[in-house]
């Protein structure tokens, strides 16, 4: 085989979206990947395992705080796209553990940002160096909550209120630093919530499905009215794919799904959706319980995807109710990836109950 046109250096491979990018890139295109992850437990090697032996796909257990591991990497790989999305994400576990996501998401982009920039400073070719993008993958949760009309936008002002947001508008404005100071070539994608196969059962769709499947009980927040904007992985992935080709350096995206719905009407779905592929004796909506809130939860998310629509082309390709089917049954066809998760290292208890 010809040697690849590009390396892609991209973290996180085994997490969710991660999975997803690695599997387009492979797919879609001729570039190595690089997949550079810690196996912390939300990653699930088993996501990659129909790619474990492609020629043209590499892992690397490394961890973003391990600052020596990561500047090794660059020396051996020589990337010209890094994607990062290595990062802790789950809003309840941020208020269980806030420093580790402080550690992993503040400090481990620091860490990867000066690897970048000592990179391009050194060893890095002519070629590279033109060419070389940073695409640092973050979230509409650091603008905070959004009132009953508006939506997000490339210039909203930052008003995150968990450790997890907080920590991620954090590196945020890292990433935009080493922009402005170092002239490193950066996008920073902020997007909305992501959903569809592969993603670790402690979120909201993955979580409803498999609590249905065995008509267990399926907690909801509140009263169920907290709004999000619902955007399929795999759209997700070629919004980044675009960044990367045709971002411009130095530039915000945001990326949604054009789905706006509450968390009851999710909830609804998933029930309609697992009566309809595996009926049971009474619907599943009948296994809705009502719990309490969990602290600092935003109300809604809304993303305006216009920029990104404008100026890169690019255009969610999947309606919500049909993603939700399809995601649905994702999980129902590929229950030995999920079954050995909550077997494991997650049960499907709660997390977050408490404000430290």
């Amino acid at each position: 085989m010809s040697a690849p046109s590009s390396t892609v250096l991209l973290t996180g491979g085994a997490g969710f979206i991660g999975s997803e990018l690695v599997h387009q890139l492979l797919a879609e295109t001729e570039a190595r990947v690089v997949n550079v992850d810690a196996l912390t437990y939300a990653a699930n090697p088993m996501s990659l395992d129909d790619v474990a032996d492609h020629p043209r796909y590499v892992f690397e257990q490394v961890d973003v705080n391990d600052r020596e591991g990561i500047d090794a990497l660059f020396a051996k790989y020589a990337p010209d796209t890094v994607y990062h999305l290595a990062a802790e994400s789950h809003v309840d576990r941020s208020i269980d553990a806030p420093l580790v996501f402080v550690e992993t998401n503040v400090v481990g982009t620091a860490n990867l940002l000066h690897a970048s920039r000592a990179y391009l400073d050194g060893a890095a070719g002519a070629a590279v160096k033109d060419r070389f993008r940073f695409i640092h993958i973050s979230t509409d949760e650091v603008f905070g909550s959004l009132g009953p009309e508006g939506k997000f936008t490339e210039t909203t002002p930052y008003d995150p209120s968990s450790p997890y947001s907080a920590s991620k508008a954090a590196s945020d404005h890292l990433v935009r630093a080493w922009a402005r100071t170092f002239k490193l070539p950066v996008v920073v994608s902020n997007c909305s919530n992501n959903y569809g196969p592969r993603q670790f059962p402690e979120k909201l769709i993955p979580l409803m499905t498999v609590k249905g499947l065995a008509h267990e009980p399926l907690p909801v927040y509140g009263d169920g009215s907290n709004v999000r904007d619902w955007l399929h992985v795999s759209d997700h992935a070629r919004a980044l794919r675009r960044m990367a080709e045709a971002g411009e350096p130095g530039s915000t995206y945001c990326v949604g799904g054009n789905a706006e719905r509450n968390n009851l009407q999710v909830v609804h779905g998933i029930c309609d959706a697992l009566d309809a592929l595996r009926p049971g004796d009474t619907p599943r909506r009948e296994l809705i319980t009502f719990v309490t809130d969990r602290p600092g939860h935003d109300h809604r998310y809304a993303i305006d995807a216009s920029k990104l629509e404008r100026d890169l082309g690019w255009a969610p390709r999947h309606n919500f109710e049909t993603g939700l089917k399809e995601t649905v049954g994702w999980y129902l066809d590929n229950e030995p990836w999920w079954r050995a998760i909550l077997e494991g290292r997650y049960q499907g208890e709660r997390l977050g109950v408490r404000a430290e």
